[in-house]
């Protein structure tokens, strides 16, 4: 998609389509339209709630006049008052998605003024390249289209921030492309992206971007001792790999933040068997592991200045009942020495991870976030659209809770008071991979914990908001992608080198 602004006015702009915003609550016609006959049927259309601007509604105006543009849509931003990039990137997502069904050769967007904040354009603009993808992976014919152009419209006034918007555009763009692909990897058929092809399509996608990828093998994980991944994957016909990523030019002198994301590629609960309702959804298990990717490659596209060094660490493996399959009792030894009873073959995505994040200490980073799809108890503690955030580090969390909320995506913190490690206490080895059946997030995240060396270390369970159940006008039914997004504001946002 191609994306250019002008300084036209909106109706004298030619295209297939022109997107006009409106604002809750708003009853004078869109600033856009003042001056076109169509201003008085808009203004009619609002004074009747025919539309009302909120966040995600889309309304075609049909016979609109005293336009160059074939076509009118109205797109509902949310309050004036309170402008938040959460709000715009929904909005972009259900105009893209309204958009997007049939080819479009050119898209007309005018921006909701005032442009006073470059994160709510970006987000916009974002919102709508997320819009235009959709989950049509294996279908005979696609079902959504991203447009050929993309025309951003900047009223006049607006020529401080104007001159910036092709800037912002291109790197929304490329951060809009980063959801996706972390989208399309999570709802890839599992039998397409077994350990060895994830970890393949991760060097080939990172090999053209600037990344550089190592992958380790079944017989490497056994030389450097990943007790934990070796064990999850032994039920399994398909060998685990682990992939490390990193940006080609980075520079090894400064601080470093490694970013380890969760990859089992189809999780069946392993011996402790889930219902089968509940794996309908377990190709998505490898969303962590695709986010971290996903950031990486989008880091490597934007090509600025980071005061950090970040590394990705991705264990890839699946979870089956096959011969070999751990079973319950059995003791682990982890790459860091600690040795784990095994009390919930299900509880298997902090077994891999425990290895990854003892790799990832060992090399001294200034910070670690991990990104997992964990435990259904965070499910239950928050529901499907918040992720869980714990940390030993209150500075650290802040940081990733600011990044994930100036961008729109949620997170709650959640305690990690000594006394819940209790409840993995093992009579036999150094602690179970399994707590009781209370505060089951907290307990994985203190498992998690025991890995990490005592470095700086926020863990985000994503087990929620990385998938969603249906459709609805700002989000397609199936992985979302989240937390690309949350992670390069941390990293790489629009108007400074770093936040931390």
């Amino acid at each position: 998609m191609i994306l250019r602004s002008t300084h036209q006015t909106a109706a004298k702009v030619s295209a297939q389509w022109l997107a006009v915003p409106v604002y809750a609550g708003q009853t004078a016609a869109p600033e856009a339209l003042r001056d076109t006959p169509s201003a008085d049927v808009i203004v009619r259309m609002l004074e009747r709630k025919d539309i009302d601007g909120s966040t995600g509604e889309t309304t075609c105006v049909f016979g609109a006049t005293g336009l160059a543009a074939e076509s009118l849509i109205l797109y509902g931003v949310g309050s004036r008052d309170k402008r938040e990039p959460g709000s715009a990137f929904s909005a972009g997502v259900a105009l893209g998605k309204k958009l997007a069904g049939k080819p479009k050769k050119s898209v007309a967007l005018a921006l909701p003024s005032p442009i006073d904040s470059s994160e709510f354009i970006s987000a916009l603009i974002e919102g709508v390249v997320v819009g235009t993808r959709g989950t049509d992976l294996r279908k005979s014919e696609p079902t959504r289209h991203a447009f050929e152009e993309l025309l951003l419209i900047v009223s006049e006034k607006e020529n401080k921030i104007g001159a910036e918007v092709e800037a912002i555009a291109r790197r929304a763009q490329i951060i809009g492309d980063a959801v996706n692909l972390a989208r399309d990897l999570a709802n890839t058929p599992p039998a397409e992206k077994t350990p060895t092809a994830l970890a393949g399509r991760f060097r080939e996608l990172g090999e053209t971007s600037g990344l550089i990828v190592e992958v380790w093998d079944e017989k490497r994980l056994r030389e450097e001792r990943f007790g934990g991944l070796l064990a999850v994957a032994a039920g399994s016909d398909e060998p685990p790999a682990f992939v490390r990523i990193e940006l080609a030019d980075a520079d090894a002198s400064k601080p470093t933040l490694a970013l380890v994301g969760k990859g089992v590629t189809f999780d069946s609960g392993g011996l402790s068997l889930k219902p089968s309702a509940s794996m309908e959804d377990m190709k998505s298990d490898m969303t962590g592991a695709a986010v971290v990717f996903a950031t990486l490659r989008a880091l490597a596209q934007l090509k600025i200045p980071l005061n950090r060094r970040i590394v990705g660490y991705a264990p890839l493996t699946e979870n089956m009942t096959g011969g070999r399959a751990m079973k319950l009792g059995d003791v682990l030894t982890m790459r860091n020495g600690k040795t784990v009873e095994v009390m919930n073959t299900d509880a298997e995505g902090r077994l891999i991870l425990a290895d990854a994040l003892s790799f990832a200490a060992e090399s001294k980073p200034s910070r670690i976030l991990d990104l997992a799809t964990l435990t259904g108890a965070c499910l239950v503690a928050l529901g499907p659209k918040v992720a869980g955030l714990f940390s030993n580090d209150d500075s650290f969390a802040n940081d990733v809770f600011t990044a994930a909320t100036r961008v729109g995506e949620r997170a709650w913190r959640l305690p990690m008071d000594a006394d819940y490690f209790d409840q993995l206490k093992s009579g036999v080895a150094d602690f179970k991979n399994v707590g009781g059946k209370y505060a089951g997030a907290i307990t994985a995240a203190k498992f998690l914990e025991q890995f990490v060396a005592e470095i700086p270390w926020v863990h985000l369970d994503i087990a929620g908001p990385s998938w969603a159940d249906s459709d609805s006008p700002a989000r397609d039914a199936g992985g979302t992608g989240c937390f690309v997004r949350t992670l390069i504001e941390l990293i790489a946002p629009a108007d400074s080198p770093s936040r931390f």
